[in-house]
């Protein structure tokens, strides 16, 4: 083992954990860029003096991170994972609603991230957008006036996402899907108030409309109210949960 190497091993802990600290951070670092292989058993024996036992111990740990992905056969081995927003998303999307559980977050903050991210979000969509974004905002529209089910909920979830995307960063769907999913999974179904999937649909129809027109201003704007209206009625159902 070289003294770099050396130097940068933690200094404690299971040999695997060790092992799996090392080849962890050469991912983080882009040493090993995704699709990437892995060094085989026997190169990794020779650098870190380890049994294949161990080397399987820290494959298995980084697997459970989602950092590398194993494959069998001739053509097989352990491949750096390729980022997906969606994926990344869904893991932290539990971590936020552990919190959300463990009630060490408040429906105010939660809401406090959404504006923080949305609102400016929406100007920029609005700039951005493609035909096939403001196609896909159409799709999302959905009837308030019967009852409301899965797809009521799935398209205003889509509403939202479509916006992130339009605004063509991949890290504000990363950051801010996560927590209106569960804002809306915990508050938004079946406690919402009278008149709340009226209002959800009139705001909808309203931010699409200027998105349309490219009106960036207008668009925060109407992003910004139709937080507001969502955080009002989320307190109002966080209450009556907690009675």
């Amino acid at each position: 083992m070289s003294d770099t190497t050396a130097d940068a091993a933690p200094k404690a802990g299971p040999a695997y954990a060790v092992l799996a600290g090392h080849l962890r951070e050469r991912i983080l670092s882009g040493e090993l860029q995704p699709g990437a292989r892995l060094p085989g058993d026997t190169e990794l024996s020779a650098e870190f003096g380890v049994g294949r036992s161990t080397i399987r111990e820290a494959l298995r740990s980084l697997a459970s991170q989602n950092l590398i992905l194993t494959t069998r056969g001739v053509t097989g081995g352990s491949f750096v994972a390729e980022p997906s927003v969606g994926h990344i998303s869904a893991h932290l999307e539990t971590g936020v609603a552990l919190m959300a559980a463990a009630e060490a977050v408040t429906v105010d903050q939660l809401m406090e991230v959404r504006n923080l991210m949305e609102v400016p979000a929406a100007g920029i969509a609005a700039f951005r957008r493609t035909d096939d974004h403001v196609a896909q905002l159409r799709a999302s529209m959905f009837d308030p006036t019967g009852a409301q089910g899965p797809e009521t909920y799935t398209r205003n979830q889509e509403f939202h996402l479509v916006l992130l995307r339009a605004a063509q960063n991949p890290l504000l769907e990363l950051i801010t899907a996560p927590v209106f999913r569960v804002l809306s999974g915990r508050f938004g179904r079946d406690h919402a108030p009278d008149g709340f999937w009226q209002c959800v649909d009139h705001d909808h129809r309203a931010i699409l409309d200027v998105i349309v027109a490219g009106d960036s201003m207008a668009a925060m704007d109407l992003m910004r109210k139709h937080l507001d209206h969502l955080g009002d009625s989320y307190r109002q159902m966080d209450r009556l949960r907690a009675e």
